[in-house]
Parts: C-alpha cells; structure tokens; sequence
C-alpha cells in the first residue's frame, strides 16, 4: 500500500509558494500542469476500453466530456477566486480531519486497502 501524505495539487502550489509564487499563480500553475496529464489519463483510460466501447457510446462520451469541462471550469474559476482572498488554513484542517477519518475506518476494518 502507498500512502499519499500531499495531492498533486497540493505538492505544487506548496513548491512554488516557496519559490516565491503567490497562491494564485501557484495555483494557476498547478492546474495548467495538471491539463496534459488529465487529457494523457483519459486517452489511455480510453484505449484500455477500446475493446468494449461501440460507436453508439461517442455521444454518451461527448456529453459527458463537455458537461465535466463545463462545471471544471466553473469550480476552477470559483477556486481562483477563493485562493486569491483567503488562505490554506481551512484546507489543511480538512486534510487533517479526512486523514483521521480514513485512518479511524482502517483500524476499525471498516475499509479494506488492498492492491
């Protein structure tokens, strides 16, 4: 099992606020860096599937590509905004307070984590 301590996200907004970026343009940064590698895991997702997948499942897919680009963009949009004004404080509460979640179901073999 590998255990996460940082997001992505998380691991490049903190490096370059330490090279001296602010929150926004760290952030800004961390989601253009994320773009390829989304648009890489879904093409490979993609080709993985090719055996299964029919020409009658293409508008089920564009719909639902356009629909997540759509609300991503508003969310993103809502994100900057919020990163701009305030700080990481309450993110780190949440990330300490899901991580204590996640331990606690572990030990009580609620959640099995396995490979």
């Amino acid at each position: 099992m590998t255990l996460t301590l940082a997001s992505r996200s998380g691991a490049t907004i903190i490096g370059g606020m330490l090279f001296g970026l602010s929150r926004k343009v760290a952030t800004d940064f961390s989601f253009f860096l994320a773009i390829p590698v989304l648009i890489g895991a879904s093409v490979y997702s993609l080709w993985k599937e090719r055996a299964s997948l029919s020409i009658t499942d293409a508008p089920a897919l564009v719909v639902g590509t356009v629909a997540s680009f759509l609300v991503a963009r508003i969310v993103v949009h809502w994100l900057l905004k919020f990163i701009a004004t305030q700080s990481f404080v309450s993110f780190a509460w949440y990330r300490i307070a899901f991580g204590i979640v996640i331990l606690v179901t572990w030990w009580q073999g609620w959640i099995h984590w396995a490979e």
